[in-house]
């Protein structure tokens, strides 16, 4: 029986589909790019994907990245540069002998004019999945204005933040309002490998989806003064609550719905004896004690369940002057100045302009957490602790790239 010449047009690759309406991570992947039988068709890919391999520039840039990825994979992922959880395996050689790019996609489709086989096919694509997350990486356009952006965001918090010999408070101009603090921190900045690892066990897996590379953390003597910061927080349009993402808050500091039903009978005692400020704050404090979290920090799988903090991230309108657009206005007000009938100057007054931004403005994400010093001291050790915080990330990060390269060495991961 003679095969219809329609039915190639009814075939379906379905883990590409699952990835255009499934909501399938392209990085979760194991066959997606089986299309590719050609180094012609590899190359139409990359021009789609945004990197014309014919122009030296963009070539060089798609083959650092390559490089970058290899370093990264043997850093992180493997026994010589992670001797305590790395896999046991080396990268083929066949890798360090390429010299074009578009090679690794026809290596991972078992396609290539290399001799290569299964499992070279599966190293090509975890390479390929690195090498797309860097791109990712440095494509991200806020980058460049990441100086204006922190002193911008942590200006609005210094502004409140005062030091009176050892002592740190939170306190409005008036000192109306003090709160004592134990610590008061700035996280400015996430390494390029931190975000890397980040992104590789991110489903988005994409750079401008990352919320917590600008950080600040309060640290209070008390569980009662975490809701104290919150308020001042909001009373001083230091936050402001419309920016906040819904979605990223979390509270693992106590029961606020078991707190607020016994506020009221505190209020009202407060009230009916008379109690001075320390011994309310006392009342609230046991309050608090009382509502204890129960249930699991949800935010983050790598994140210890005995993490107790509020957290949450909101955005913040940064406004970047162009210092281009400011030096060009003086050059051409110089020009016309000094050389009004001079050709460069009648060229400099014709410039069109018009498409100069003088100011750009976006809304930038940054992370707040508030903790207090007994939730603060368990955080920071043993299983809570940041160290192994970021080895869940990477666990995580080289169980999802090597998955089935792992499956198919038949490799023992403890």
């Amino acid at each position: 029986m003679r095969r219809p010449n329609f039915i190639d047009s009814y075939k379906f690759n379905w883990e590409t589909i699952d990835i255009m309406a499934s909501g399938t991570s392209s990085l979760d992947a194991k066959n997606y790019l089986t299309h590719f039988k050609t180094k012609e068709e590899a190359h139409r890919f990359l021009l789609g994907y945004g990197y014309d391999l014919s122009d030296p520039i963009q070539n060089a840039e798609m083959f650092g990245n390559f490089q970058e990825a290899l370093q990264f994979i043997k850093k992180y992922f493997l026994k010589e540069g992670n001797p305590e959880d790395g896999l046991d395996i080396m990268v083929p050689n066949v890798f360090f002998s390429l010299t074009d790019v578009s090679e690794l996609l026809l290596i991972a489709t078992g396609n290539s004019e290399f001799k290569t086989d299964i499992e070279d096919s599966l190293w090509a694509s975890i390479i390929l999945k690195v090498m797309h997350t860097i791109l990712h990486l440095d494509k991200d356009l806020r980058y460049r204005y990441f100086t204006t952006i922190q002193t911008q965001i942590f200006d609005r918090f210094y502004k409140y933040i005062h030091r009176e010999d050892d002592q740190l408070f939170l306190e409005n101009e008036d000192k109306s309002v003090r709160i004592p603090l134990l610590d008061f921190e700035t996280k400015s900045k996430k390494s390029r490998e931190s975000i890397i690892i980040k992104l590789l066990h991110k489903k988005e897996n994409v750079a401008e989806e990352l919320f917590d590379r600008i950080g600040i953390r309060f640290v209070t003597k008390s569980k009662i003064d975490c809701l104290r910061v919150l308020k001042f927080l909001d009373q001083n349009y230091v936050i402001v609550v419309n920016n906040i993402k819904p979605s990223r808050s979390q509270n693992s500091l106590f029961e606020l719905d078991e707190f607020k039903v016994n506020y009221l009978n505190i209020l009202k005692k407060c009230i009916k004896e008379n109690l001075n400020e320390e011994d309310f704050a006392l009342e609230l404090e046991k309050l608090t004690e009382e509502a204890s979290f129960s249930g699991q920090y949800q935010n983050n799988e790598h994140t210890s369940h005995k993490y107790s903090a509020i957290h949450f991230t909101c955005r913040q309108l940064i406004k970047y002057r162009n210092p281009f657009y400011q030096e060009f206005r003086k050059l051409r007000i110089f020009a016309k100045k000094n050389s009004p009938d001079d050709e460069i100057t009648k060229k400099l007054k014709d410039l069109d302009t018009s498409s100069i931004a003088t100011e750009v403005r976006f809304f930038y994400p940054f992370e707040v957490q508030i903790t207090d010093e007994k939730s603060h001291y368990e955080n920071t050790k043993g299983e809570a602790s940041h160290h192994e915080y970021k080895k869940s990330q990477v666990n995580s990060a080289l169980k999802r790239l090597f998955t089935n390269l792992i499956e198919y060495k038949e490799l023992n991961l403890d």
